[in-house]
């Protein structure tokens, strides 16, 4: 049976109670032991002929596994997302074929036998409501302007950007067809990187990310709005699979609309419901139809940006959002050593006796309940 890929929104803990930062340490204990995952991790423009094509693969190799990230900017932005059971797994491209009107065949991880996992993400609009006389979280946002096609979009040379020292890159796009010159002085970016182990970006959302994910950060900066409260949003596509394991999209329901991301200018991010696409055609995504061929069962759902009141686009003609694309379990995020230290604090000595307590039994009643099984 096919699923959808499952999008999975950060969230904002409250404060705790004893008994629930009680659950927490017990619950992250297990997890701490088992220290950070690496991975060796790769990352390559491959060019195209004659011409040089927006073709960047990421290889994540593990100590029995290798996941492969395919992201281009042929047609609509995109990703394929491949994982094996093998060190030792290799991405092969035939540009010919891929340049091609039939590209099947022309995007292929060998050996074929090894994949255990694949998946597509297709970044197919980029959407535009009038929200000047629509109430706060009214669904749809507003009536909307005629979308732009990311597939009509004209992309930069992402050789110029890539930074091996950071394992990141960006695409930076503008309508190739722009009548009303919004896009003048203006561009759609969408920022990939890569990690070797787990860690926290310095700015916000600061998502918690692994070895086995990519992060994108997409920005819209200096386009010109076609009204004066208009709120942005983006239409992605999604490859329905069957095997497990999964893969994930992970993000916290935040935008931000100044480029020091700050309480002060965040937007909400709302997402749609999942529909399917058989009511109208894709966008021809050609890495997509080169790895997995025509296929057309895919799910789409939409984000947009920001709300009728408060801080908007419109104050800094900006907006940034980031989200994680993996594989298997998404991230499980936790409280910093910081936070539980101020939990601890705030509670006071009646918490902390209370949880060295708490602790002290169940590590007692653990040293009595194991067993040894007999031969």
């Amino acid at each position: 049976m096919f699923r959808c890929w499952g999008p999975h929104r950060g969230w904002v803990p409250c404060a705790p109670t004893p008994w629930l930062l009680l659950s927490l340490l017990v619950c992250a204990a297990p997890f701490g032991l088992l220290g950070e995952e690496t991975r060796q991790v790769s990352m390559e423009v491959i060019s195209g002929w004659p011409n040089p094509q927006n073709l960047l693969h990421i290889r994540a190799v593990g100590s029995n596994s290798t996941l492969h990230y395919v992201w281009s900017s042929l047609g609509p932005p995109a990703v394929v997302l491949v994982a094996t059971n093998t060190t030792q797994s290799v991405l092969s491209v035939n540009w010919s074929l891929l340049l091609s009107p039939d590209p099947d065949g022309a995007l292929l991880v060998l050996p074929k036998n090894s994949i255990q996992f694949s998946s597509a993400l297709v970044f197919t609009r980029l959407l535009e409501f009038d929200s000047t006389k629509v109430s706060e979280g009214t669904q749809p946002p507003g009536k909307p302007y005629p979308p732009y096609s990311l597939a009509k979009f004209s992309w930069n040379n992402i050789t110029n950007s890539l930074d091996l020292s950071t394992l990141s890159t960006i695409f930076q796009g503008h309508p190739v067809d722009d009548p009303t010159g919004a896009f003048a002085n203006g561009s759609l970016t969408f920022k990939v990187q890569a990690f070797t182990k787990s860690g926290r970006p310095a700015q916000p959302p600061r998502l918690l990310h692994t070895a086995d994910v990519c992060q994108l950060e997409v920005a819209l900066v200096g386009a010109s709005p076609r009204g004066n409260h208009s709120l942005f949003g983006l239409e992605l596509n999604q490859l329905l699979w069957g095997s497990s394991p999964s893969g994930f999209m992970q993000w916290r329901p935040v935008a931000f609309s100044e480029e020091e991301r700050a309480r002060e200018s965040a937007l909400p991010c709302q997402a749609s419901t999942l529909r399917t696409t058989l009511a109208y055609s894709l966008p021809h995504s050609p890495i997509v139809q080169a790895f997995f061929g025509s296929q057309n069962n895919f799910c789409a759902f939409n984000l947009t940006f920001g709300a009728p009141t408060g801080p908007g686009y419109w104050d800094q003609r900006y907006l940034c959002w980031s989200m994680l694309l993996g594989m298997g379990f998404p991230p499980l995020d936790a409280f910093s050593p910081l936070v539980l230290g101020i939990m601890a604090v705030a509670l006071g000595a009646p918490g902390l006796m209370f949880l060295g307590g708490g602790l002290f039994l169940l590590l007692h009643h653990k040293q009595y309940s194991e067993y040894q099984s007999i031969n």
